[in-house]
Protein backbone atom coordinates (compact mmCIF):
# COMPACT_ATOMS: atom_id res chain seq x y z
CA UNK A 1 0.00 0.00 0.00
CA UNK A 2 1.22 3.48 -0.89
CA UNK A 3 -0.82 5.83 1.31
CA UNK A 4 -1.32 9.57 0.87
CA UNK A 5 -2.90 11.11 3.98
CA UNK A 6 -4.56 14.48 3.67
CA UNK A 7 -3.54 16.40 6.78
CA UNK A 8 -5.38 19.40 8.17
CA UNK A 9 -2.82 20.25 10.87
CA UNK A 10 -0.03 18.81 12.99
CA UNK A 11 -2.05 18.23 16.20
CA UNK A 12 -4.68 16.19 14.34
CA UNK A 13 -1.97 14.19 12.59
CA UNK A 14 -0.23 12.99 15.77
CA UNK A 15 -2.54 10.11 16.66
CA UNK A 16 -3.23 9.23 13.02
CA UNK A 17 0.46 8.87 12.17
CA UNK A 18 1.28 7.02 15.38
CA UNK A 19 -1.55 4.51 14.96
CA UNK A 20 -0.80 3.88 11.27
CA UNK A 21 2.87 3.36 12.03
CA UNK A 22 1.89 0.84 14.73
CA UNK A 23 0.06 -1.05 11.98
CA UNK A 24 3.21 -0.99 9.84
CA UNK A 25 1.79 1.64 7.48
CA UNK A 26 4.00 4.59 6.60
CA UNK A 27 1.83 7.41 5.22
CA UNK A 28 2.99 10.32 3.14
CA UNK A 29 1.53 13.52 4.56
CA UNK A 30 -0.30 15.82 2.15
CA UNK A 31 -1.07 19.45 3.08
CA UNK A 32 -3.81 21.05 1.02
CA UNK A 33 -6.18 23.30 2.97
CA UNK A 34 -7.58 26.28 1.04
CA UNK A 35 -10.35 26.56 3.62
CA UNK A 36 -8.15 27.83 6.46
CA UNK A 37 -8.39 31.58 7.09
CA UNK A 38 -7.16 34.19 7.82
CA UNK A 39 -3.70 33.88 6.28
CA UNK A 40 -1.80 33.99 9.59
CA UNK A 41 -3.85 31.02 10.80
CA UNK A 42 -3.12 29.15 7.57
CA UNK A 43 0.59 29.93 7.94
CA UNK A 44 0.72 28.94 11.63
CA UNK A 45 -0.86 25.55 10.94
CA UNK A 46 1.27 24.90 7.86
CA UNK A 47 4.52 25.91 9.58
CA UNK A 48 3.73 23.77 12.63
CA UNK A 49 3.16 20.77 10.36
CA UNK A 50 6.45 21.46 8.57
CA UNK A 51 8.33 21.40 11.88
CA UNK A 52 6.53 18.31 13.16
CA UNK A 53 6.96 16.30 9.97
CA UNK A 54 10.70 17.03 9.99
CA UNK A 55 10.98 16.01 13.64
CA UNK A 56 9.36 12.61 13.04
CA UNK A 57 11.05 12.01 9.68
CA UNK A 58 7.93 11.59 7.59
CA UNK A 59 7.61 12.44 3.92
CA UNK A 60 5.40 15.50 3.54
CA UNK A 61 4.07 17.29 0.49
CA UNK A 62 2.86 20.87 0.78
CA UNK A 63 0.48 22.07 -1.90
CA UNK A 64 0.11 25.78 -1.34
CA UNK A 65 -3.26 27.33 -2.06
CA UNK A 66 -4.51 29.90 0.42
CA UNK A 67 -7.76 30.06 -1.54
CA UNK A 68 -9.83 32.68 0.26
CA UNK A 69 -11.57 33.97 -2.90
CA UNK A 70 -12.53 30.49 -4.15
CA UNK A 71 -13.61 29.46 -0.68
CA UNK A 72 -15.93 32.45 -0.31
CA UNK A 73 -17.39 32.02 -3.81
CA UNK A 74 -18.12 28.36 -3.14
CA UNK A 75 -19.68 28.60 0.32
CA UNK A 76 -21.51 31.93 0.30
CA UNK A 77 -24.83 30.36 -0.70
CA UNK A 78 -24.57 27.33 1.59
CA UNK A 79 -22.91 28.36 4.83
CA UNK A 80 -24.69 25.68 6.87
CA UNK A 81 -23.49 22.88 4.57
CA UNK A 82 -20.07 24.32 3.69
CA UNK A 83 -18.16 21.41 5.25
CA UNK A 84 -19.84 18.70 3.20
CA UNK A 85 -20.55 20.76 0.09
CA UNK A 86 -17.11 22.32 -0.24
CA UNK A 87 -14.45 21.93 2.47
CA UNK A 88 -14.28 18.12 2.63
CA UNK A 89 -14.76 17.73 -1.10
CA UNK A 90 -12.18 20.23 -2.35
CA UNK A 91 -9.46 18.88 -0.06
CA UNK A 92 -10.15 15.19 -0.67
CA UNK A 93 -10.58 15.71 -4.40
CA UNK A 94 -7.17 17.38 -4.63
CA UNK A 95 -5.66 14.64 -2.46
CA UNK A 96 -7.06 11.94 -4.74
CA UNK A 97 -5.94 13.78 -7.86
CA UNK A 98 -2.40 14.13 -6.51
CA UNK A 99 -2.40 10.50 -5.38
CA UNK A 100 -3.49 9.22 -8.78
CA UNK A 101 -0.95 11.37 -10.65
CA UNK A 102 1.93 10.36 -8.36
CA UNK A 103 1.58 6.62 -7.95
CA UNK A 104 -0.32 6.34 -4.67
CA UNK A 105 -3.03 3.70 -4.48
CA UNK A 106 -4.68 4.68 -1.19
CA UNK A 107 -5.88 7.88 0.49
CA UNK A 108 -7.11 8.84 3.94
CA UNK A 109 -7.44 12.01 6.03
CA UNK A 110 -6.65 13.26 9.51
CA UNK A 111 -10.10 14.86 9.54
CA UNK A 112 -11.29 11.44 10.75
CA UNK A 113 -9.67 12.08 14.15
CA UNK A 114 -11.87 15.00 15.10
CA UNK A 115 -15.08 14.44 17.04
CA UNK A 116 -16.17 17.84 15.73
CA UNK A 117 -16.31 16.80 12.06
CA UNK A 118 -19.33 15.29 10.33
CA UNK A 119 -17.79 11.84 10.42
CA UNK A 120 -20.27 9.75 8.42
CA UNK A 121 -20.60 12.37 5.69
CA UNK A 122 -16.82 12.72 5.54
CA UNK A 123 -16.41 8.96 5.18
CA UNK A 124 -19.02 8.79 2.41
CA UNK A 125 -17.43 11.67 0.48
CA UNK A 126 -13.96 10.14 0.78
CA UNK A 127 -15.20 6.76 -0.43
CA UNK A 128 -16.98 8.36 -3.41
CA UNK A 129 -13.92 10.39 -4.43
CA UNK A 130 -11.49 7.49 -4.00
CA UNK A 131 -13.70 5.29 -6.17
CA UNK A 132 -13.86 7.95 -8.90
CA UNK A 133 -10.06 8.05 -9.02
CA UNK A 134 -9.77 4.26 -8.81
CA UNK A 135 -8.06 4.48 -5.42
CA UNK A 136 -8.68 2.77 -2.13
CA UNK A 137 -9.96 4.83 0.78
CA UNK A 138 -8.34 3.68 4.02
CA UNK A 139 -10.98 4.19 6.68
CA UNK A 140 -10.02 4.40 10.32
CA UNK A 141 -12.15 5.88 13.07
CA UNK A 142 -9.26 7.79 14.56
CA UNK A 143 -11.58 9.59 17.02
CA UNK A 144 -10.71 7.06 19.71
CA UNK A 145 -7.27 8.67 19.90
CA UNK A 146 -8.29 12.31 19.64
CA UNK A 147 -7.62 13.23 23.29
CA UNK A 148 -4.33 11.31 23.40
CA UNK A 149 -3.15 12.96 20.19
CA UNK A 150 -4.08 16.40 21.47
CA UNK A 151 -2.30 15.77 24.77
CA UNK A 152 0.86 14.68 22.96
CA UNK A 153 0.65 17.74 20.69
CA UNK A 154 0.48 20.00 23.76
CA UNK A 155 3.46 18.19 25.33
CA UNK A 156 5.41 18.82 22.12
CA UNK A 157 4.50 22.52 22.25
CA UNK A 158 2.60 22.52 18.98
CA UNK A 159 0.47 25.41 17.84
CA UNK A 160 -3.06 24.44 18.87
CA UNK A 161 -5.76 26.08 16.78
CA UNK A 162 -9.01 27.12 18.37
CA UNK A 163 -11.40 26.42 15.49
CA UNK A 164 -11.77 24.11 12.51
CA UNK A 165 -10.29 26.44 9.94
CA UNK A 166 -12.62 28.72 8.05
CA UNK A 167 -13.74 32.14 9.17
CA UNK A 168 -17.27 30.82 9.69
CA UNK A 169 -16.08 28.09 12.05
CA UNK A 170 -14.23 30.79 14.00
CA UNK A 171 -17.49 32.71 14.27
CA UNK A 172 -19.25 29.52 15.45
CA UNK A 173 -16.62 29.20 18.18
CA UNK A 174 -17.49 32.66 19.52
CA UNK A 175 -21.23 32.58 18.79
CA UNK A 176 -22.39 32.44 22.43
CA UNK A 177 -20.06 35.27 23.44
CA UNK A 178 -21.20 37.38 20.48
CA UNK A 179 -24.86 36.78 21.30
CA UNK A 180 -24.30 37.74 24.97
CA UNK A 181 -22.46 40.89 23.90
CA UNK A 182 -25.24 41.95 21.53
CA UNK A 183 -27.91 41.15 24.15
CA UNK A 184 -26.15 43.36 26.71
CA UNK A 185 -25.80 46.18 24.17
CA UNK A 186 -29.52 45.97 23.40
CA UNK A 187 -30.36 46.24 27.11
CA UNK A 188 -28.36 49.45 27.49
Amino acid sequence: MKLLMHTCCAPCSVYCIDSLRQEGIEPTIYWYNPNIHPYMEYKARRDCLKEYSKSIHIQTIFEEDYGLDNFCKNVVNSLETRCTDYCYRVRLEQTAKYAKENGYDTITTTLLVSPYQKHEELKQIAEEIAKRYELTFLYRDFRVGFRDGQAKARELGMYMQKYCGCIFSEEDRYRKQIEKLFTKEEEI
